[in-house]
């Protein structure tokens, strides 16, 4: 058994590399009150501050308003994911 357990190495992302990789991306931002925010991601900070653009607002699932730009404090926020599907399927 001459294994190192370095499987896998060459592949590790961090996550400021996944948080680069999806700028200008779909992504959907949770807030810790629990609404979504979908839209493209446009940059973000150290401090987790997100700007979007073709923002979409959900409220327990159902779409409530749509912005061109929107800026999130980054203390609101619990994740960010990319988003599966199109903005407009409510995926």
């Amino acid at each position: 058994m001459s294994g190192t357990g370095e499987k896998g190495s060459a592949t590790t992302k961090t996550p400021a590399d996944f948080l680069k990789s999806i700028r200008g991306r779909p992504v959907v931002v949770k807030l810790n009150s629990g609404v979504d925010y979908r839209g493209i991601l446009a940059c973000l900070d150290g401090y987790m501050n997100i700007a979007m653009e073709q923002t979409e607002e959900y409220v327990n699932g159902q779409l409530k308003n749509k912005y061109g730009d929107a800026f999130i404090r980054g203390n609101n926020v619990l994740y960010i994911s990319t988003s599966k599907g199109t903005l407009a399927e409510g995926a």
